[in-house]
């Protein structure tokens, strides 16, 4: 039963005028939708009505990540596989995500709070200004901030990386690509896909351990000068700069990591390498290209990266719509 891609987040901020403020100023996001405590959010040649939504809360925190499953039919199946697997599920009703057909909620081993759907509204720009000529461009080439062109993947930390992977593989059946080890074979990070993306969801090991959580969303830009140019717009907006610019050998891809008002990390990145064999075996890193993996021009990560996230918020349980 076949995920066909990431769909998008919902980030819980503290300061929503803030994060609103920043992700559409400052990166360049358009708004599809708000209520008085949600801001829906979309980048320029995202297809469907949201990549991510911005909630109010007292405390900023992850609500939940989606994938869209590959058929109308699939979200009972992947109900019935996961009740069989002993993950309890719940159904938010078709609506309540503007935007959004009925979802499919469960939580992860490690207590990643994922969302399965199908209906999902395309967008359609009704507004002259941002209209493009294009009809491959849902909107007009971003201008705006740094105006990434889509939604890329999500990171997490948790304690036990290795079995998560797994669970994640065998359970969701999203296809594992590489993964770093020690010398002692423990499970640092794994990379993992639905399709040819090099990944769309990463599974870090927190060096606490103390639990999981949220350690970045990233938006895809065109090219190597529009990270650089995305940096320049960061410190002139004051944000804080975490890491990079640099390159992941992993990947391939070039990152750029900083942190939005309400404290999520968020990254904008381009490159990284495309998967299309059907029978891909996942590529070890270890210890002996690990700073390669890392960035191969040589930089390291500060500890605030290798050990700092953002909670789960705790899940609201619906029933299942009629």
């Amino acid at each position: 039963m076949p995920i066909a891609h990431l769909g998008h987040a919902e980030l819980l901020v503290s300061d929503l005028d803030s994060s609103r403020d920043f992700f559409t100023r400052v990166l360049g996001l358009y708004v599809s939708d708000e209520t008085d405590d949600q801001v829906y959010l979309r980048a320029w040649q995202d297809w469907e009505h949201h990549t991510l939504v911005l909630t109010q809360a007292t405390e900023s925190a992850l609500g939940h990540t989606a994938w869209r499953v590959a058929g109308p039919d699939q979200l009972s199946e992947y109900e019935r596989l996961l009740t069989a697997a002993g993950v309890e599920c719940h159904w938010v009703e078709g609506g309540s995500e503007l935007g959004q057909g009925d979802g499919l909620r469960f939580s992860s081993p490690a207590g990643i709070p994922h969302e399965l759907y199908w209906e999902a509204a395309r967008h359609v720009e009704t507004d002259p200004a941002l209209s493009s000529r294009l009809p491959s461009h849902p909107t007009r080439f971003g201008s705006t901030g740094v105006a990434p062109r889509r939604f890329d993947h999500i990171n997490f930390l948790v304690d036990d990386a290795l079995a998560e992977q797994q669970w994640t593989t065998d359970v969701l059946g999203i296809r594992h690509n590489y993964y770093l080890e020690n010398e002692d074979n423990t499970r640092l990070g794994s990379w993992l896909s639905s399709n040819n993306l090099s990944h769309e969801i990463a599974i870090m090991r927190n060096r606490g351990p103390n639990g999981s959580a949220l350690h970045h969303v990233a938006y895809f830009v065109d090219s190597p000068d529009q990270v650089v140019r995305a940096a320049t717009i960061l410190a002139e907006n004051e944000i804080r700069i975490e890491w990079g610019p640099g390159t992941h050998g992993t990947s391939g891809a070039i990152f750029l990591y900083f942190l939005e008002p309400s404290g999520h990390r968020v990254e904008v990145w381009t490159g990284g390498f495309l998967l299309f064999a059907p029978d891909w075996e996942p590529i070890r890193w270890d210890r002996s290209v690990f700073q390669l993996g890392l960035d191969l021009w040589g930089s390291t990560p500060p500890e605030s990266f290798m050990t700092r996230g953002t909670p789960f918020a705790a899940p609201a349980l619906a029933d299942r719509p009629a």
